[in-house]
C-alpha cells in the first residue's frame, strides 16, 4: 500500500507513481487520440454529423451513476477486507494476552510455541489469499513442521488445527480449567472465520455480465463521442475533451477493479505485509519479553 500525505495537494497533482492510471493508459489514449483526430479532420473536411450532445450529456449522467456504484461497490470490499484484518490484529493480541496470563512465566516452550504459531497461521494466511505459500516466513516448532504445507490446498487450516491441538494440551496438563478451555477455543475459532471472511471477498468478484456490459457501454460511448462534439462547434478541441473524458472513466473502472481483491501486491491494496509483521512483534513481545 502506498503511504502519503493526503493535505500535501500540489505534491499530489505531479507525482506520477505506477499505480497511476494515466500510466496504465498511456498508450490507450494516445490511439484514442489520433482516432479522435482522424473523426474530426474527416467531419470538418468530407462529412457532416448532427449534433449529438444531448444525447451523450443524458447517457453520460448513466455511465456517471453507474461508475459510482462500481466504484463504491469496490471500496466497500476493501473497507472490508481491512476490518477483516483489524480483527486478524485483535484476535492475535487476545490469544497471545490469555494464553501470557494463563502459562507459567518460566514455561518458555510453550511461550514459544504460540508465539511462532499464531504469527505463522498470519504469514500462511496473507499468502493463502494470494493463492501462494512462502515457507520461508514461517517458523518450525516441536509439533510443527512447515515443509508438511507444501502438499496442501488450505495452509492456514493445518495450522490452526496445531493451535487448536495445543489448547486441548494445556486442558489436558490441567494448566487450565474447562470454562477457560471454552474461552480459549473460542477466541482460536475466530482466526477461522476471518479467514472465511476473506475468502468470500476474495472470490467472489463483481458479476461477468455487470462487468462486461460497463466496459462495452464505455467503449461504445467515449467511441461515438467525437462524432457528436465536432459537429457542436468545438472542432479540434474534440481531441483534448475527448481524450480526458475516457482518461476518467477508464480510470474509475481500472481503481475498481485493482481495489475490489484488496489482499493482493498492487500498490492500492492493503498493508497485508506491514500487519503481519506488527503481529508478529506484537504476539513476540507479550509472550517472551517478560520483565
Amino acid at each position: 500500500m502506498i503511504k502519503y500525505n493526503p493535505k500535501e495537494w500540489f505534491g499530489l497533482i505531479f507525482e506520477f507513481h505506477k499505480s497511476d492510471t494515466l500510466r496504465k493508459l498511456i498508450y490507450v489514449l494516445l490511439i484514442y487520440a489520433g482516432f479522435t483526430t482522424a473523426v474530426v479532420y474527416v467531419e470538418l473536411n468530407y462529412l457532416k454529423f448532427e449534433s449529438s450532445i444531448t444525447v451523450h450529456s443524458l447517457v453520460g449522467f448513466i455511465i456517471g451513476l453507474l461508475l459510482v456504484f462500481r466504484t463504491n461497490t469496490a471500496y466497500d470490499r476493501w473497507w472490508e477486507g481491512r476490518k477483516l484484518l483489524g480483527s486478524l490484529v485483535n484476535t492475535s493480541r487476545n490469544l497471545a494476552l490469555k494464553i501470557n496470563s494463563l502459562v507459567p512465566s518460566n514455561d518458555i516452550k510453550k511461550r514459544k510455541m504460540y508465539s511462532k504459531m499464531i504469527s505463522n497461521y498470519c504469514f500462511s494466511m496473507k499468502e493463502h489469499l494470494r493463492d501462494n505459500i512462502k515457507l520461508e516466513e514461517l517458523e518450525n516448532t516441536n509439533i510443527f513442521n512447515k515443509e508438511s504445507l507444501k502438499q496442501l490446498n488450505h495452509a492456514p487450516n493445518k495450522i490452526i488445527g496445531d493451535i487448536f491441538k495445543m489448547n486441548k494440551s494445556l486442558f489436558d496438563d490441567k494448566i487450565i480449567s474447562g470454562d477457560i478451555f471454552i474461552t480459549i477455543d473460542n477466541e482460536t475459532k475466530n482466526f477461522t472465520e476471518i479467514i472465511g471472511a476473506c475468502e468470500r471477498i476474495k472470490k467472489t468478484p463483481i458479476p461477468y455480465s455487470y462487468n462486461i456490459f460497463l466496459k462495452k457501454f464505455i467503449f461504445v460511448y467515449t467511441l461515438s463521442l467525437p462524432f457528436g462534439l465536432t459537429a457542436s462547434l468545438f472542432y479540434y478541441w474534440t481531441v483534448p475533451i475527448c481524450v480526458f473524458i475516457l482518461y476518467i472513466l477508464a480510470s474509475l473502472e481500472l481503481l475498481a477493479e485493482e481495489i475490489e481483491n484488496p489482499f493482493g501486491n498492487d500498490p492500492n491494496d492493503l498493508p497485508v505485509d506491514d500487519i503481519c509483521d506488527d503481529i508478529k512483534k506484537n504476539v513476540s513481545e507479550i509472550l517472551l519479553n517478560q520483565n
